[in-house]
């Protein structure tokens, strides 16, 4: 086996709603890195996502390469080795280029056959390994948000399509730059690319263009936006809202940023720039960094909530201040904040970040223990010393578990959001973008509506049922009856729930990505 069955392919359901059941969400994202390095260099290139090891095997009998880059991120590890010896048996005349966070483990070269290794921003590098004029402007892909999305077995595209949009739409990726200049002593992404930001987009008006062509070319309004604290620059956050406003594009963005960076550009600013979900690193109660210090979390979700901003809570278990006490008072921390998804992440002292150092200087760091476990959902690869191993996973397990008891499933929580988002905007009467934006919770509000049904079957414990029946009362008061057209779209979706619990009980619930394979130049 190259890695470990507790470490889902999925980012929500291995990290997120891992407890919640058929309502955890479901979802597969592309390797986006492989898409930009292809789209910014003029040489033929082949792109192989997520191949099989029997398809890259193929890939190498049938074709002649100069050069094969492996990307991979450090729980992949041997995964990453096996190809580049299978690149030395089948195609030993190219060149093995490694790349991605797990290039930077320490002497990776004397443990993956390779003839380069690639530490940090990746399209520059490779531009002039080819010859290539490196400072040409960065060419952005086409990127849906994710492969495939789904809930309770219900398959969902875009709720934000384009008005009088036809086809299939799961959203756009951007990536407005790449890195952080918070540089949190744990983030793997800050110390990758030297704890500074590197803008593809430098201001508001090349963003918007490319979210113009992005959305155009994709039939989508939903942007989902890959960068590590998007409001950090403010200015040209501003100047994107007077964009989209000037020119009459509504899009919806799911975010990435820190309370800091909220707090200077302003809830109601974010409802007008279209934010629909923001990822918000919490991290921990006993240690907050400077992006968290002096601000009230909980106030500011609770105002995110009433402008239909759903929120991402992230935290991190087993710092050095953790016993067994203060670990609960922040697992009760994160909770009380009252996401509408929480992660909950055991800490990981990646190569790279300062932490790694840091702990390596101490002697604290399991290197016995293989790469493939260090993912941050079942073994610790350190010693903390208040926890055993089985300890630490049990109370990984346990705050999941707690957070779906006392919260409810996620997808009750966002609908709830979406919700009260519609209901607040009905305040800008006389506001159009604000009008255009409550007209999109709406839609969506009325989307969300056709679960009832299912989140009835499905309630988790008495107080979501309790909840739902509120929410169903709520939607009567704000969209008024529920219209035959939503009744039956309700019936649909109980159907589909139903044969999805079938199909997790003969053959289980793990999704593998498809493998794509896409040629540039060719």
């Amino acid at each position: 086996a190259f890695g470990r069955k507790e470490n889902k392919m999925e980012l929500f359901h291995n990290q997120i709603t891992k407890a919640q059941g058929i309502a955890s969400v479901r979802s597969l994202y592309r390797s986006n890195s492989l898409y930009f390095l292809a789209e910014n260099v003029s040489c033929p290139v082949t792109v192989l996502d997520f191949p099989s090891r029997k398809r890259f095997i193929r890939e190498l009998r049938e074709n002649k390469y100069d050069a094969v880059g492996i990307s991979f991120i450090t729980p992949n590890f041997l995964k990453a080795r096996e190809m580049a010896r299978l690149v030395r048996e089948i195609r030993p005349e190219a060149e093995i280029i490694l790349g991605g966070h797990g290039a930077a483990i320490e002497n990776i070269e004397e443990s993956i056959p390779c003839d380069h290794v690639v530490k940090g921003e990746g399209i520059g590098w490779l531009r002039k390994y080819l010859g290539e004029d490196s400072s040409k402007p960065i060419v952005h892909p086409l990127l849906p948000t994710a492969e495939f999305r789904m809930t309770f077995g219900i398959p969902s595209g875009s709720y934000y399509r384009r008005k009088g949009s036809k086809g299939k739409s799961l959203g756009a990726m951007l990536v407005p730059g790449v890195g952080c200049v918070n540089g949190c002593r744990f983030c793997a992404t800050s110390h990758f690319f030297g704890k500074a930001y590197t803008s593809f987009f430098p201001d508001g008006e090349s963003l918007f263009r490319e979210m113009c062509r992005l959305g155009d070319a994709l039939n989508t309004n939903e942007i989902a936006v890959q960068d590590e604290n998007f409001l950090k620059d403010r200015q040209r956050a501003l100047d994107l809202l007077e964009c989209l406003e000037k020119g009459k594009r509504p899009f919806c963005l799911n975010i990435f940023s820190s309370a800091e960076a909220i707090a200077a550009f302003g809830v109601e600013n974010m409802a007008r720039l279209g934010v629909v979900s923001v990822w918000i690193g919490a991290e921990s109660k006993l240690d907050a960094y400077e992006k968290n210090q002096g601000r009230d979390l909980k106030a500011l979700i609770q105002e995110l909530h009433r402008f239909g901003i759903r929120v991402i809570v992230s935290g991190i278990l087993f710092v050095e201040h953790h016993d067994k006490k203060t670990i609960q008072d922040d697992i009760d921390y994160l909770i009380d904040l009252e996401g509408d998804f929480t992660q909950f992440m055991q800490l990981i002292p990646f190569p790279v970040t300062a932490l790694y150092e840091d702990y390596k200087a101490k002697g604290w760091l399991d290197f016995d223990l293989p790469y493939e476990d260090w993912h941050g959902q079942d073994k610790l690869i350190f010693t903390p010393p208040h926890f055993s191993r089985a300890e630490a996973r049990e109370i990984l397990d346990q705050a999941f578990k707690s957070e779906f008891d006392r919260l409810s499933s996620s997808m009750y929580r966002l609908s709830s959001t979406t919700l009260k988002g519609a209901k607040t905007l009905t305040a800008y009467p006389t506001d159009p973008w604000m009008a255009i934006r409550r007209d999109q919770l709406r839609a969506q509000s009325k989307l969300l509506r056709a679960l009832i049904p299912t989140l009835r079957r499905n309630a988790h414990n008495p107080l979501e049922r309790d909840r739902i029946e509120q929410l169903n009362q709520d939607y009567f008061e704000v969209l008024g009856k529920t219209p035959i057209s939503t009744r039956a779209l309700g019936f649909a979706a109980v159907l589909l729930s139903e044969a999805f619990k079938w199909r997790i009980r003969f053959f289980g619930d793990r999704l593998q990505p498809r493998t794509i394979h896409q040629k540039y130049r060719q």
